[in-house]
């Protein structure tokens, strides 16, 4: 064989290897028993980010370091009464396109004198799983066939409060209210609360969020084809796995 089908021959070589390498990184993850895609797994989740970067997690103080957390689920005061995201939780995440957009939100309310509270973001699958086994009601959770906003990364939990004294706004009901009155559509309530309801949407929708109708408090990213795989990888997890970067 001539030099030049030697060099031909190892050109081959590495673009077939290069193949096999990208092939070996496409990630598949395992189903839950409700048929979603689920990634449990940190080195999983980090290929996916390899593969495209705007599957990076965020953690939102990184980005926005005067958003306010008020992590229910951390704690005892939700729904379900109890704990739902064991050790000390106190940071959360969402996917970068998502995190810069809530930053852009935080930038706006700032310039008013107001910011964000945040009462949850990126919400592990089995969470979720949990939360459908006792409610049974797609209306105010997730039906783990189709997962959450939330276990991809890309919904928040939110309200909005003054800068000065960091109390929060009036708005219709407090978080986590499953009634009517948590709807955006119901219009029998305080002129403030109807106002700050208002404002809160106009800004997150002025920055490509979504509303969800039946709670006042959840925005999500509308870009969940591009993150169709949920994930149930611990808090810490992320927290570790962002530490050896």
């Amino acid at each position: 064989m001539n030099f030049c089908g030697q060099k031909y021959l190892l050109s081959t070589i590495v673009l077939i290897c290069a193949a096999i390498s990208s092939s070996a990184q496409t990630v598949s993850p395992p189903l839950s028993k409700y048929g979603v895609p689920v990634i449990k797994e940190y080195d999983m989740y980090a290929a996916t980010v390899k593969a495209d970067s705007n599957k990076q997690m965020i953690e939102l103080k990184s980005i926005i370091p005067n958003i306010v957390y008020d992590l229910r689920y951390a704690t005892n005061k939700n729904f379900m009464r109890q704990n739902m995201y064991p050790g000390k939780t106190n940071y959360t995440y969402m996917r970068l396109p998502a995190a810069r957009a809530l930053a852009l939100v935080q930038k706006d309310l700032n310039e008013r004198g107001m910011g964000l509270k945040i009462f949850d973001a990126y919400r592990p699958y089995s969470v979720t799983e949990r939360f459908w086994e006792l409610v049974l009601n797609e209306k105010y959770v997730a039906d783990p066939k189709k997962a959450s906003g939330h276990n991809r990364g890309l919904a928040a939990d939110l309200t909005v409060i003054y800068l000065h004294n960091g109390k929060e706004l009036q708005m219709p009901t407090g978080f986590d209210n499953f009634s009517d009155t948590a709807h955006h559509s119901f219009m029998n309530l305080p002129f403030d609360a109807l106002q700050n309801r208002k404002m809160l949407k106009d800004v997150m929708e002025k920055y490509g969020f979504k509303l969800f109708d039946t709670e006042w408090w959840h925005y999500s990213w509308p870009d969940e084809k591009n993150y169709f795989e949920a994930m149930d990888i611990p808090f810490a997890d992320f927290k570790n796995g962002d530490k050896k970067k």
